[in-house]
């Protein structure tokens, strides 16, 4: 069963200072989930995690992951600037986006960012864009077709479809992209390529990692380029629901290094570097999603009416997704209550729960909706006017800093012309 890494008692104070809805960031987890990450690689002398600022763009949280040895990964402009005025600079940041305008191109190379090349054709448009090719240089690859990994330990079955995704490189467009770039100067090669989400299973990231590094061995021989470093991706993911087993990042650790030893240590390419942009394993269930019961409406269904709505947290209303709910202060009730916990959008799909079993719940209850760290207040918006909540950081010595204020009407009306 899921726990808060809060109290009831801790969140009854944390309330008085910050009104709900809120998101609540978790540093001892954050610290913690780092440093394993990196204990788990700490084979490869090379190791960097970019953590994907996408996932969690608050420049607070990105600090505490810089003080933990990572790096970020961007794909936007702005996402560029943050990690530059948190204090990211060079090799520190992996710029790897899609559709990339010129304005992100110059941007990454004046900060010294890797810059990780989505199609063949954006060779040319680089170089145009900012007159060279960068010395380190990186491809993205996929695969096409479904990437399927069977039964693993755990009863999990990874099935995603690259063949759909618009991400990414053919494999003779790989062997074609590194012969020009080389052409162009390119001294230093990377390899990247990200082929199923949110996996649960400790057998994804080894597999992903023996695809690109046979695929790395053929390149060398190929092209004759040094590849120096390849780059993992994400996709390891996080149990959202309460049954489902977590992954074990040493064994899974264990499991990318033997494929190392197998591939590449035998082709002489002992010295390549791994990195990793691990968004939701690092953040997600390290926050919380604090809401405030406010109406019980019973129609057709019993309907949970709380403070935050989609615009908080979208991923159940955009994709069905499930989201562990607390009823803070009956943890240890029975879940006999059947429940629709809704938000107040003018959209039915902006629920948080579905049918969902929980204990009797009361005005006023507070709610934690758990795993939240990762996608939730990123991902959020402005519809019907609702606007963005607060993060707030519980430190490690149990303190709270508010680390991004709530959105006020004034924001909302700031970037309207009213005459």
């Amino acid at each position: 069963m899921k726990k808060p890494f809060v109290t009831l008692e801790q969140l009854q104070t944390i309330t008085q200072q910050y009104p709900t809805p809120f998101h609540l960031y978790d540093e001892k987890g954050i610290r913690d989930t780092a440093r394993a990450l990196y204990k788990a690689f700490s084979w490869n002398p090379g190791y960097r995690e970019f953590f994907a600022v996408k996932a969690t763009p608050n420049p607070q949280i990105l600090k505490i992951l810089k003080e933990e040895g990572c790096g970020t990964d961007c794909s936007s402009l702005t996402e560029l600037m943050m990690s530059d005025r948190c204090g990211f600079a060079g090799d520190e940041i992996m710029f790897s986006s899609n559709d990339t305008p010129a304005e992100e191109f110059a941007l990454a190379a004046k900060l010294g960012a890797t810059i990780n090349l989505d199609d063949i054709s954006h060779i040319d448009f680089l170089k145009d864009t900012i007159g060279y090719i960068p010395k380190k240089i990186s491809c993205r690859y996929n695969p096409g077709g479904t990437f399927t990994l069977g039964e693993s330990e755990e009863g999990f079955q990874v099935m995603d479809n690259p063949g759909q995704a618009k991400y990414g490189m053919t494999r003779p467009q790989m062997t074609q992209a590194f012969r020009r770039l080389k052409e162009l100067g390119a001294e230093e090669f990377g390899i990247h390529a990200f082929l199923a989400s949110n996996t649960l299973s400790n057998e994804y990231y080894p597999a992903l990692a023996a695809i690109l590094f046979q695929m790395a061995v053929e390149l060398k021989n190929e092209t004759g380029c040094h590849i120096t470093f390849i780059n993992l991706s994400g996709g390891v993911g996080v149990p959202y629901l309460p049954d489902q087993p977590a992954n074990d990042i040493a064994v899974i650790g264990e499991g990318v290094r033997r494929a190392y030893e197998d591939i590449l240590v035998p082709a002489g390419m002992g010295d390549v570097s791994l990195c990793t942009e691990l968004g939701r394993f690092m953040l997600a269930p390290n926050g919380h999603l604090i809401t405030r019961v406010l109406h019980e409406k019973q129609t057709y269904k019993d309907y949970i009416g709380v403070d935050a709505c989609a615009a908080n947290l979208m991923r159940p209303a955009m994709y069905g997704a499930y989201h562990h709910i607390t009823v803070m202060g009956k943890e240890d009730q029975p879940c006999d209550h059947q429940y629709d916990v809704t938000g107040a959008l003018c959209e039915n799909n902006d629920k948080f729960a579905v049918d969902r079993m929980l204990p009797k719940i009361h005005i006023g209850d507070l709610l934690v909706i758990h795993d939240t760290g990762a996608h939730g207040h990123a991902m959020g918006y402005q519809y019907n006017g609702r606007l963005r909540s607060a993060e707030v950081l519980l430190q490690t010595d149990g303190s709270t800093r508010l680390i991004r204020r709530a959105e006020t009407p004034e924001d909302y009306f700031a970037t309207a012309i009213w005459d």
